[in-house]
């Protein structure tokens, strides 16, 4: 029982005393009946009282459970509990403050607060308390106690005024460790930084908002396009970086093991970049990591192997020359081991390849001379039926047409006759002059090459169904009138070899004049045929390689079956179209 109790309880005992009726005694009883109920009062009396003094037991049992709980929790608590003056003295303190400051309480009660704490905290501590009781909130603050050891302690306080205002309850909690822990943390982050900005690769981090936290130098480089960098979304970083099929998929492999933990090693990749337009290999790998905050992040170590792959590339390259090289000193041992064997074959082969070439030679001008006899009979031709059977013609069809004019009393009969003479009249000019124009074709030599082609296209077209593009030069019209008339044949030839074999539904002409040569190329959509089979000697091919090795040009066809068809040829605008375009000046 404590000192207040105690004066409680003295102060109601002299109330009793003063009661008059306590002071008074009870009148006694007149009769039996009166003497019998008053002790039947004094005895009901007396079991209040008992069942009250019972009560009071029970009370003062379950106050000093109360009291027992209280003090256990008090002196027990994980804190430190010290109830102080506002002159640092202290009043109270539970066993774990005691243990805190090293120093057994009964020692404690009384002493000054500030000298449990270190020389530079004191002064503090005492601006600290005061503020504790000016204000009607809590004050909170870090110290450190005082001590000898290797290692000091620190201690959070919590301090607030007690309800009269006359002490301070202090709560102190050792944050010791946890101090060592962030002071382990934060060189554990200063280690870490200073090894990614040593570190021989490029590192860089991303926390778990997904934003780019850190990068050594050499990332730096790698991101020098991309402003601001730190604290930027690593998505519109790599967005920045790389092509969004790339940068999506690098951002997946991020996430997945920011989210899973597992590492992630990328195989080297070439790709070109956004920002530089430059092509550049990789090789990286992600770590999932945990960063100073105690938040999960991830850390990724690349390399730029650029001049490594295009090291290992050259070094395949000289490789595969050595070993060429090596086959070609074995093959020049072999040959010139059958050298010996081979020279007297030789001369006999030089002799009958002189004997060939100079029968192709005869053959292939036999071949040419044929050719221009046959182009300029097929000149004289068209000319003669221009210029002696259709104008004959021209003039009957203009009489007849005078004869219909004259006739005033013509009877229906004979105006019928001459209008149908008229009709075949007009037929036979078209008649001649599509003959004429199969033979030389006059557009040709009026109007130009792609004139001519363009109107041969038009019939092709209406005729097959097949669609025709041309595209052609202007410099064609400058050459000669032979180089011109090969074209057209070589075209005519094609085309009609595409519409009766080829099956195709589009082809396209294209005619360049590149530097000193003329290229032509004729394309189809059609089914093809094998270059080696039969079909690649016929008549129509071997004219058209020999129209264009007549003018000093070289003739190709590429063609498979069941794949497109190319006709190509290159015709030098030098000594030989000269010489022709001489020649053909000279005859006319």
């Amino acid at each position: 029982m404590n000192l207040n109790t105690t004066k409680k309880a003295g102060s109601l005992r002299r109330r009793a005393e003063r009661d008059p009726r306590m002071q008074d005694p009870p009148p006694l009883p007149r009769t039996e009946a009166d003497a019998l109920r008053l002790v039947h009062e004094l005895e009901v009396h007396q079991i209040e009282l008992e069942m009250q003094n019972i009560q009071l037991l029970h009370a003062r049992d379950e106050a000093e459970a109360i009291l027992e709980k209280y003090t256990d929790l008090y002196d027990f608590a994980p804190v430190g509990y010290f109830t102080l003056t506002a002159d640092e003295s202290i009043r109270l303190v539970n066993l774990t403050g005691s243990v805190l400051v090293g120093v057994e309480r009964s020692k404690l009660i009384g002493r000054s607060f500030g000298v449990l704490l270190s020389r530079e905290d004191r002064s503090r501590f005492r601006t600290f308390l005061q503020q504790a009781f000016a204000s009607e909130g809590r004050q909170f603050a870090e110290f450190e106690l005082a001590g000898s050891g290797m290692f000091s302690r620190v201690v959070n306080i919590e301090a607030q005024r007690s309800f009269h205002g006359s002490e301070c309850n202090a709560v102190m909690v050792d944050i010791t460790e946890r101090k060592r822990a962030e002071e382990t943390s934060s060189r554990s982050a200063e280690l870490f930084s200073a090894l990614i900005s040593l570190a021989p690769a490029g590192v860089y981090v991303v926390d778990s908002s997904f934003r780019l936290q850190q990068a050594n130098p050499i990332a730096m480089r790698v991101f020098e396009n991309v402003h601001p960098l730190i604290g930027r979304d690593f998505s519109e970083v790599i967005r920045k970086i790389w092509p969004r099929r790339i940068a999506d998929q690098i951002v997946g492999n991020f996430r997945w093991t920011l989210e899973s933990g597992e590492s992630f090693l990328s195989p080297p990749f070439h790709e070109r970049r956004r920002d530089t337009r430059l092509k550049e290999d990789y090789e990286w790998q992600i770590q999932r990591v945990t960063l100073s905050t105690g938040e999960y992040g991830v850390v990724c170590f690349f390399s730029n192997i650029t001049e490594r792959v295009r090291a290992e590339a050259a070094q395949r390259r000289v490789d595969v020359l050595a070993s060429s090289n090596l086959k070609l000193k074995e093959e020049m041992i072999r040959r010139q081991v059958v050298q010996e064997d081979l020279r007297a074959v030789r001369i006999e082969q030089s002799r009958l390849l002189k004997q060939s070439r100079l029968q192709q030679k005869q053959m292939r001008e036999l071949s040419h001379r044929i050719l221009e006899a046959q182009e300029d009979e097929r000149e004289r031709i068209s000319r003669e039926l221009h210029d002696v059977i259709a104008q004959t013609l021209v003039g009957i069809n203009v009489h007849l047409a005078a004869l219909s004019e004259a006739s005033a009393s013509d009877p229906v009969g004979l105006q019928t006759q001459i209008s149908h003479t008229h009709l075949l009249v007009e037929n036979a000019v078209e008649i001649v002059h599509n003959f004429a124009r199969e033979l030389r074709p006059t557009m040709l030599d009026d109007l130009g090459l792609i004139p001519a082609l363009q109107t041969f296209m038009r019939e092709f077209i209406a005729e097959t169904g097949i669609r025709v593009s041309l595209k052609a030069s202007a410099k064609v019209e400058q050459l000669t009138g032979a180089v011109r008339a090969t074209l057209y044949r070589i075209v005519q030839e094609a085309l009609t070899n595409v519409s009766r074999h080829a099956k195709a539904s589009r082809a396209e002409v294209r005619i360049e004049c590149l530097d000193d040569t003329i290229s032509m190329v004729i394309r189809d959509n059609g089914q093809g045929f094998n270059t080696r089979g039969k079909k690649h000697n016929r008549l129509g091919l071997v004219g058209m390689r020999e129209r264009v090795e007549m003018i000093g040009g070289s003739f190709g066809v590429e063609s498979a079956a069941g794949e497109s068809t190319t006709v190509h040829l290159e015709i030098p605008m030098g000594k030989n179209v000269a010489r022709l375009r001489g020649k053909r000046d000279s005859e006319k």
